[in-house]
């Protein structure tokens, strides 16, 4: 672990991996919770966690560093049910690289409970692990200019749903209608760290349900 300052009043704390990152950042909700550790903000990435708004940031990096992250537990919150048709456009090309059927991919996704590991690239957007690494895949070699708004999509070891229309170059397997991003809402984002979702199979004869 190493603690990096930025600015008079941030920490930027990196670690090894994601999980590491998920522990992290669960520890210090945690003594924020009970009383602990003063800070404004705690905003997790792939394997850093930036705190932001602390009076004494050495004191505080000098203790992380010092301290064992014990490992991240399930959150106690409901699950966020997420109805997917795995219509996607990439559903036959992300089978051949898992080396199975299509409505296999399928089933495995729906069967899986994810967790929120962190957000980012848009309002909304989140980027969901749980699926075991054998089914990593890779971004696709050409981007495409536009993405519809609630495509179901891979990359490396996530999952992501896309909250609004916009470029991008993961591997699309199907849509949801669900409302990722509601500025009328409260909060605005349906997913934030530490969600777990899981994703629900629907729609008509010919698509895998559950």
């Amino acid at each position: 672990m190493r603690a990096l300052p930025v600015g008079d009043g941030a920490l930027l704390v990196e670690v090894g991996s994601g999980e590491e990152a998920q522990a992290l950042h669960a520890e210090l909700l945690r003594r924020r919770t009970e009383g602990s550790l003063a800070v404004r903000e705690i905003v997790p990435a792939a394997r850093t966690v930036l705190l932001d708004g602390l009076t004494d940031p050495a004191r505080l990096a000098a203790e992380l560093t010092a301290a064992d992250v014990p490992p991240a537990r399930s959150p106690a919150r409901a699950v966020v049910e997420l109805p997917v048709r795995y219509d996607g456009p990439d559903l036959a090309d992300v089978a051949a690289h898992w080396g199975v059927a299509p409505h296999e991919v399928a089933r495995v996704h729906a069967a899986t409970e994810f967790t929120v590991a962190f957000c980012g690239f848009a309002p909304g957007f989140g980027y969901l692990t749980g699926l075991p690494e054998r089914y990593d895949v890779p971004r696709r070699a050409t981007p495409r200019t536009t993405v519809p708004a609630g495509a179901v999509a891979l990359a490396g070891s996530y999952t992501g749903v896309y909250p609004r229309s916009s470029p991008g170059g993961w591997q699309l397997i199907g849509t949801t209608e669900a409302v990722l991003w509601d500025h009328a809402r409260v909060p605005a984002a349906l997913l934030s760290p530490g969600t777990r979702v899981r994703f629900v199979p629907v729609g008509p004869p010919g698509v895998v349900e559950a």
